[in-house]
Formats: structure tokens, sequence, C-alpha cells
């Protein structure tokens, strides 16, 4: 790895004016100890700074980068979050009396403001790890601070692990973690010295929190159910907002609140029911992903001079990454969106959770940061306390497609090598690496092919990154990066149905329907830089094949080229209607089942693209246990061509009721696509009769006397003898099944009934040589008794409660029996089962010493009245044993 030298960057205006930046910020007192901690470390210096938000870690520490390179390189800082890394670059370019795109400058997904004079640029993780896919030596960067680390995002630890390793390389690599909470150790371990020089320094910085008053308002009804958050709770929310804020404002016009919600969806309902209640008096302002750049900036910054009263409405954007100034009020729904994955359908996506008593901390936070403020906190002090400490790190709950490809593409498949603050949890990685293959993005042993490489490059999961590139070729460039872009942002389909949205899109002059335009272009331009365009009928109609362009609000989405392009990025969600009647049920192609939302237009269709799926419960589901949320009609050659790797045929072989039968199906994954009735093969009947012995058991089986009495013959010499007498409970037949049952699954297979084969014959081929020649002697299956009879000895089988061996006999064809036979070598007395004349026990006993000594004299004195006509001697010793009546004899 080559690392070119870094430009000359240095401008004519010198160092940034630390002192008049700082100016009342509390970490003005902690830059001298940052200052030597790192001009000790020399060029490759790294540390770790700790300090609460509000601090001013995040206006000071960047420029103090800036001012110890000297020229030599570029600042670069993430912010985890677009309208942080605007707003800290405004910030800061303000404080040093410049422009941004100058000294400061930023760089978002689709915003690109820094040149070549820029000294410090912010960017989001996302934009630094596909730079150090470019460009592993960050060629003119002299130092990189990444900031919130503590927050936990895949892409921020990713880049923990990777700059950490081209420090090693580069040496001449500042690198600073800054986090708002104690993990601080945590990091200083994993950028440490490389050479055993112990962790990095950590530079700590006091809270400067004013005094905060925590009130607890919570609701009568539930936060969650099974569809998420119960409108009855923003309501509660809004009522609880709305009321909080009229009294903080007329104690102080100059309280501004801030009011928590999970999501999008949340906020704008929230924030309608408020600008109800306070009309012109207050503005109400929404702060999240979906609205535009220019509202997001409005509602960070500080209320402009003479205006109104605010109350910003926000999800968890709000939480670490930026100061809003004014707000002396937090409202706290104490609920967030997290990643989850569910392995066992194959589902991901966000899921609305109770925030961690770390977050809810940070929230309050925020109230208390310019003056005494006050939190109000819409649920109890017990949903506090039972909340998790901290925010589950996102690389332990989230889909890792996009992780695995990127540590494939630098190298270290699987994270291997890389000192990541979580190893990525094998399943999910497993599960991961399986996605690229079907991709062809890796080889199998994990590193990045050449197809890997550029859907790496492409600013997308790598699922919707193959659907533009071969949606493209496929539908069209322009078709597919519509689709793209509306599967890449955050907008719910109404009703589950895509093509809706995105009719919806292109008709909506609104910050959506611009910010999906700006999406689909840019990511148009990308697909034309690969040189991915089918020239579809619809792309030359439009005359759009050689630039990219807006929608035609006009025209009508077709839903089958949406369709199309979700079936190429998520394969495995290729879904057939389930026939019957009820609600629309479906079929995934992984297996999942899932239904639409009660009274969708995509119900009709046969076939569907799913784009996304989540657990739920209620009606949507179906009785499914899962909900189909966005999907686009298919039709069933777009599902073969798009799943092309799941398609299988194969005869399928069962056995049942007795008999083999076979089908020839065909799949596309779980759904069948045919199903033909064909004779079997024999080696598909044998395995077919063997895998149904292993699931169901040896009891599908017909045992005979003779079968029964063998296995437990068997059973004893090896309960008494051990080795080398043969395992004969279900697990160990089971374990040798082609070995002595061999002949008669092939029997079975060939249409043989279960109830002719010689079970007997087929356990005698797991006897023992030389040792079968003492079988009969060891194990008898008959014993002679002083009447003259045999009589067949019963040997319990595996898994019956008894494990003796019993004789049942007539009393008095044992008279004068003074001894029990016993088997196995001596080891076993056989216990006797005394029977009436009618053939009902009347004594059960292994001593007939004892027997005949004691009890019989009570046995004979009831019985000999009810059977008269049968012997009852006085002297059991001396009378003849005998199987007949008194006349008879």
């Amino acid at each position: 790895m080559s690392f070119p030298p870094s430009p000359d960057t240095q401008t004519a205006r010198g160092p940034f004016n630390l002192e008049a930046a700082g100016h009342g910020l509390a970490f003005t007192a902690s830059l001298p100890a940052l200052r030597e901690t790192l001009a000790a470390g020399g060029p490759g210096a790294a540390a770790v700074v700790q300090a609460p938000p509000g601090t001013g870690k995040t206006t000071l520490v960047p420029p103090l980068l800036a001012n110890l390179a000297d020229g030599s390189g570029r600042i670069i800082v993430t912010q985890p979050r677009r309208v942080a890394a605007r707003a800290a670059a405004r910030r800061l370019a303000a404080l040093d009396n410049s422009s941004v795109g100058g000294r400061v400058g930023f760089t978002v997904r689709g915003e690109h403001r820094a040149g070549p004079r820029t000294l410090v640029e912010f960017v989001t993780p996302g934009i630094l790890l596909r730079r150090l896919l470019a460009d592993p030596g960050l060629s003119g960067v002299a130092g990189v601070v990444l900031d919130e680390v503590h927050e936990r995002g895949l892409e921020t630890d990713l880049l923990v692990g990777m700059l950490a390793e081209v420090r090693q390389l580069r040496g001449d690599l500042r690198l600073v973690a800054m986090s708002a909470t104690v993990e601080a150790g945590r990091f200083a371990g994993l950028l440490g010295d490389p050479d055993g020089g112990g962790p990095a320094p950590v530079v700590d910085c006091p809270s400067v929190l004013h005094p905060l008053e925590v009130e607890w308002m919570p609701a009568a009804a539930a936060r969650l159910d099974e569809r998420g958050v119960t409108p009855s709770f923003l309501d509660h929310v809004a009522e609880v907002a709305a009321a909080a804020h009229q009294r903080a404002a007329a104690a102080d016009p100059g309280t501004d609140a801030l009011v928590f919600l999970p999501g999008a969806r949340e906020v704008a309902r929230v924030a309608e029911a408020l600008r109800k209640r306070a009309g012109t008096t207050t503005d109400v302002l929404e702060l999240h992903g979906q609205v535009g750049p220019a509202e997001q900036d409005r509602a960070v910054s500080g209320r402009p001079a003479g205006g109104r009263p605010r109350i910003i409405v926000s999800t968890d954007l709000a939480e670490s990454s930026l100061t809003v100034p004014g707000v002396r009020l937090v409202i706290d729904s104490g609920l967030a969106r997290e990643p989850r994955r569910d392995a066992a359908r194959g589902m991901s996506g966000l899921v609305t959770v109770s925030c961690s008593r770390a977050s809810a901390e940070q929230r309050a936070g925020r109230a208390a940061r310019q003056g005494p403020g006050t939190v109000v906190r819409c649920y109890s002090q017990q949903a506090y306390g039972a909340a998790s400490a901290h925010a589950t790190p996102e690389i332990r709950v989230a889909d890792l497609a996009a992780a695995a490809l990127t540590l494939a593409c630098w190298g270290a498949p699987g994270g291997r090598g890389l000192p990541l603050p979580d190893a990525p949890p094998p399943q999910a990685l497993d599960e991961a690496i399986e996605v690229l293959r079907e991709l062809g993005a890796v080889t199998d042993d994990g590193h990045a092919t050449a197809a890997g490489r550029t859907l790496a490059e492409i600013p997308a999961d790598p699922r919707l990154a193959r659907a533009l590139l071969d949606g493209a070729a496929a539908v069209g460039v322009h078709e597919a990066a519509g689709v793209v872009a509306a599967l890449a942002g955050d907008q719910r389909a109404p009703d589950a149905d895509l093509p809706r949205l995105l009719s919806q899109l292109r008709r909506d002059a609104g910050p959506a329907g611009r910010r999906w335009q700006d999406e689909a272009v840019r990511l148009e331009a990308l697909a034309r830089r690969h040189g991915k365009d089918s020239g579809s009928e619809a792309s030359r109609r439009s005359g759009r094949r050689n630039a990219p362009a807006g929608p035609d609000p006009a025209a009508e989405v077709d839903g089958g080229v949406a369709g199309a392009v979700v079936a190429l990025a998520y394969p495995d969600r290729v879904a057939r209607l389930v026939p019957g009647d009820g609600p629309a049920r479906y079929l995934l192609a992984s297996g999942t089942r899932a239904g639409l939302p009660a009274g969708s237009s995509l119900g009709g269709h046969e076939w569907l693209a799913v784009a996304e799926v989540s657990r739920a419960g209620g009606r949507d589901a179906a009785g499914t246990g899962a909900v189909i949320r966005s999907a686009a009609p298919l039709t069933p050659d777009r599902a073969e061509a798009a799943a092309a790797h799941l398609l299988a045929e194969s005869v399928e072989a069962g056995f049942g009721q007795g008999r083999v039968t076979a089908r020839k199906v065909r799949r596309l994954g779980a759904i069948i696509l045919a199903d033909t009735p064909v004779r079997p093969t024999p080696e598909a009947g044998q395995a077919a009769v063997a895998e149904a012995l292993r699931r169901d058991g040896l009891g599908l089986l017909e045992w005979s006397t003779a079968a029964r009495g063998l296995r437990g013959r068997l059973d004893l010499l090896r309960r008494e003898l051990g080795e080398p007498w043969p395992d004969v409970s279900d697990e160990g037949l089971l374990r040798r099944l082609d070995e002595w049952l061999g002949a008669e699954l092939k029997a079975l297979a060939g249409g043989a009934a279960v109830g002719s084969l010689d079970l007997a014959g087929a356990l005698r081929n797991l006897l023992p040589w030389p040792e079968a020649a003492r079988f009969d002697e060891l194990a008898p299956e008959w014993i002679d008794v002083p009447s003259g009879s045999r009589v067949r000895i019963a040997y319990p089988v595996p898994g019956e409660e008894t494990t003796r061996p019993v004789a049942a006999v007539k009393l008095q064809e044992c008279f004068g029996l003074a001894e029990s036979p016993r088997l196995a070598g001596g080891r076993v007395p056989v216990l006797f089962h005394l029977l009436s004349p009618a053939r009902r026990p009347l004594a059960v006993t292994d001593d007939l010493t004892s027997f005949w000594s004691g009890p019989y004299a009570q046995v004979r004195a009831e019985m000999r009245g009810r059977y008269p006509r049968h012997p009852w001697p006085e002297d059991p010793w001396t009378a003849p044993a005998t199987a007949r009546t008194n006349r008879r004899n």
C-alpha cells in the first residue's frame, strides 16, 4: 500500500483562532490537555475525548487538529447524521468568519461544499468509508475525528477498526474518537499504541449541565401495540407538550421546547396536533431525515430576534449530535427506532423500542445546556428503570450485507484482524456473506470480486446497488433509478403499494418529492457511469438515454417494472399468493409467510416482489405473524429471472401410511411452481423411508411378536453385558439403519407393504460374531417348566417402563420349581407371573422357594373354592406339576 504525499492546503489566513471560537464553551478548559497529548504523540498520535454534549468538543477539536497539522493535510470529521454535519460546518465557519466551502466545508449524500483550500471537512461515516475504499491511504488527510462514537453506529464502528489499521501503516495520521459516555476507555484500548504502548490517552471535560427538573407524566394507555406507537399515546405526547410549553413560555418567553419521538411518521402526527393547539402563537418545526436541508437548518438554528416561541418535534436526530439553541424544555416519549434482524423469517428493519437510559439522559440534558431546564417524561419511572443501560450496538442487530461488503473490499473478510468495538455476530455475518455470494460480490473465501467493488462504489445497500445496475440493463436506467430511490428512502408505501408511492412521489412538489427526485437523478448518474442502460422503450420515448433527468409527473408508474427492480434487489422476497379464503396471504421464496394490510390494492395479484416485510400481529398479518409493508406486482417470468439462483427441480419421495410416493417438484426457493406425481427411484424411495423413520420414529414399522422379542433379548444383553452386543434403542437402531434394515428399505422403496417385512430377520444382522453362538443360551426365547410346557419369555423393548424379562405361566405348572432360571450368564432372574386357571395374575416373584413356603398357602385358601377342578395341593413341593384339571389328570 502506497501513500501519495499530502497536498498543501494551508491558507493565507493562518491557524484557527481557538480562543475566539471557544469563548463560553466548557471544552476550552480541556484544550491545553488535548493539545499537549496530541503534540507529545507526534503526527501519528491518537486520543479519546470524553465530554458531554454541548461542551463544544465538536466545535473546538477539529480546528485544534488543523492547527497542529499546519497545512500538511485536511482534517476529516465524521458526524452520524447529515443535518449535524451541515450544522457543525456552518457553526465553525461562522466562528472562523469564513464561508462554508472555504476553510470549513462538508460533504453529505447529495451535497458537497468543500474545495482545495478546505482545512476541516465534516462528513457522514458512509462518505468516509467509501473514500477509504477508494484511497486506503487517505492521501491529503492529516487527521480524522470520529464524533459520537458512543452511539455505536455500524459505519462508525467499522471506521474505528479500519482507521486504526491505516494509522498503523501510515504512522502520521492523527486519530481522535469523541464520546459523550463512559465508554471512552474501551475506544482508548482500540486506538492504543500497536506496539504495546498501552491505550490511547483519554482527555475528559466535566459536565456543564445546569439544574434539571424531571417530571413524570405517563399515559393511561399503552405506548406500543402490535402496529407500533399507539395513536392515543401520540395524542398524550402532544397534549403534554402543549401544556408544558405554555407554562414554561409564560414564565420565560424565551423558552423553546424539544419533543423526542421515534420516527418521522410520529413526528408529523404530533407536530400537526401541536399546530392545531398552538395556532399562530408558536412555531412548530419538524426535525427528521425526511424534511429538506433548509427546514432542518431552520430547526437547529437559534430563534431569530423577535421570533415566536418554538416547539421542535424531532427524532433522536437531536439527541446528541446537535445543540439546539434556546431549548429549556424537553418532552420525551421514551421511544426509539432501532434496527433488528429476524433470522428465522429472513426479515430485517427498524423496530420501535423503549430508548436506553443513556439515551433518556442525553435527551433530558438538552434542556439544561444553556440554563436551568425541565424534562417531562411521558412514561413511568418503572419503565425508565426497566430500560437497558445503553442502546444496542448496531453491529449486533442490523443486517450486515453492506458492512460485510465493505470489509471484503478492505481485505479483511468478516472483520478478521481489525480492532472492531464488537465482532459481527457469526450467524448474521454468515447470512450477509451468503447474500453477497448470490450477488457475485465476494469469492468463496470472502474477498471482494470486481462486481463487488463496483457495488461498493454505489452509496446504497448492496442489494439495491445490484437492483440499480441490473435493473438499468433490464428495464431502463431511468426507471430503475426511480424505484431504487424510493426503496432507499424512508417513506412508507400506502397500503404496502409501492407503485402507488412512486406515483405520489412523482406528483409531490414538497420536500419528500424533491428529495426522491434528487436521489433518483443521482442514482441514474451512477448507473450511467457504470454503463448500465437497456435503452427501454420508456427511456427511448422520453429521450432520456444520455443524461439524468427528473421524473415526469404525468407518466404512469409501471407496477411490473417496479416489481422487476424490487425482485432484483430482494430475490428471496419474491412472493406468491397462497390459495384460500380470507385475507391475502403470501409465501415468500425465503419460506416466510406474510399478509398484506387489510384493504391493500395488491391483494388480487398472484405474484409480488416484496421490498419490506416485518413482524406484526393482528388482521394485517393475516394470521402469519408477518406483514408486507411495501411490494409491487410481478410477472412469473420476471420472478424466475430475478431469483434464478433459487430455481431447483427435484424428485421428492415421501413415506406415509405404509407406502412410498414421489413427486417431481419445481421450486423457486420455498415456492412450489409445479408438482407432478412420478414413480420414485429406488434411491429416492429408500432415502424417503429412512428420513421418515428418523423423523417420526421406528413406530412406523410393524413389529411382530418375534421381532419385538428378539429386540428385547438383544437389549437385555446390551444392558447387562455391554459390548459387543448391539445398542437396539431407537437412537441406536436409527444410527445403523442402513446396516440392519438396508434390504427392507429397498423393498419398501420398491412397493412392498410394511407388514410384509421380516424385522426379526433384519435385526439378526446386528448379532456379533462369534458371541452370537451363545445368544440362545444367554437370552433364550423359551424356558421349560416342570409341567413339560415351554413358556415364552417376554423381554421388554427399549423405552418400556419395566426392564425385567417375564415368564407368564399357570401356577400349577410350576409345582416343585425351586429357583427362577437366570439369564445373561446368571445375572438376571426371570420374573414369574404365576397365573390362575383363568390366566389372571395370582403372584409375581423371582424367588419361588419363598413363594411356596409362604404366600402360596393364602393363595390356595382363596383359589381352591373358586377353581375346584384344578389341583391346589397342601405340599406344592411334591405335587406333580400339570397344565390339566383334576379329572383329566
